[in-house]
């Protein structure tokens, strides 16, 4: 439901010539399978805001930005670099011309949608070290965007390399909407959300109640 309300909210807000940002992982994988294709073309620009993470290529930000163009019947442009590389290598390659055109556009998009894990799930899909992992603990890490993980208080503890988009890049961006459910990811969402970068939120009850209780002090 939550992708199937998130396909029409796009469908709306989205216009031609617009160059649109999206990310990796499973909300949004859904996303896209329930854009219906177009008759009217929206003649889109759709690029994946990161790098690839080692994960199954389904769930790729570069593979879900191709599947978004082919419904809305617009073009993609793909970001061939993956994540968490060292510094000086992924600097190296984001000299290349091709790379930095990519990320240009990238960072100029008119609209971002992207979903929000929980630290520990995107600590997993990352394959990150037992040593990060218990930076992430100690650090009390909840939430997890854009390769940033934040702590219940919305403070950025750990973040992973990448040429793609950065979370203070978001201030530039037109519309910001983050899409994310379930009662599980409701510290999730909110600590992400406590950085005021998002324009829009797409949840479910489930997280909504959990994050009012959280709010209210109100268990019920």
């Amino acid at each position: 439901e939550i992708a199937k309300a998130t396909a029409r909210f796009l469908l709306k807000r989205l216009h031609g010539g617009q160059v649109l940002v999206v990310t990796g992982g499973t909300t949004l994988a859904e996303v896209a399978r329930y854009l219906p294709p177009l008759q009217d073309k929206k003649e889109v620009v759709v690029v994946p805001g990161r790098g690839g993470l080692g994960e199954n290529v389904e769930l790729q930000a570069n593979t879900i930005a191709a599947a978004f163009a082919n419904h809305l019947g617009g073009t993609y442009r793909l970001l061939h670099v993956a994540d968490d590389l060292d510094q000086e290598v992924l600097s190296t390659i984001c000299n290349e011309p091709n790379v930095r055109e990519i990320v240009d556009l990238i960072r100029s998009a008119d609209m971002v949608l992207h979903g929000i894990g929980t630290a520990q799930e995107m600590a997993r899909r990352r394959a990150l070290s037992a040593e990060q992992r218990k930076k992430l603990f100690e650090s009390d890490a909840v939430g997890e965007a854009f390769g940033y993980y934040f702590n219940k208080q919305g403070e950025i503890v750990y973040s992973v390399t990448s040429a793609g988009l950065h979370y203070h890049d978001l201030a530039n961006i037109g519309l910001v909407v983050a899409v994310g459910g379930g009662h599980t990811k409701a510290d999730a969402i909110v600590a992400v959300l406590s950085r005021g970068y998002q324009d829009v939120l797409i949840t479910d009850e489930g997280a909504a109640r959990k994050i009012h209780a959280g709010l209210t002090g109100n268990a019920g």
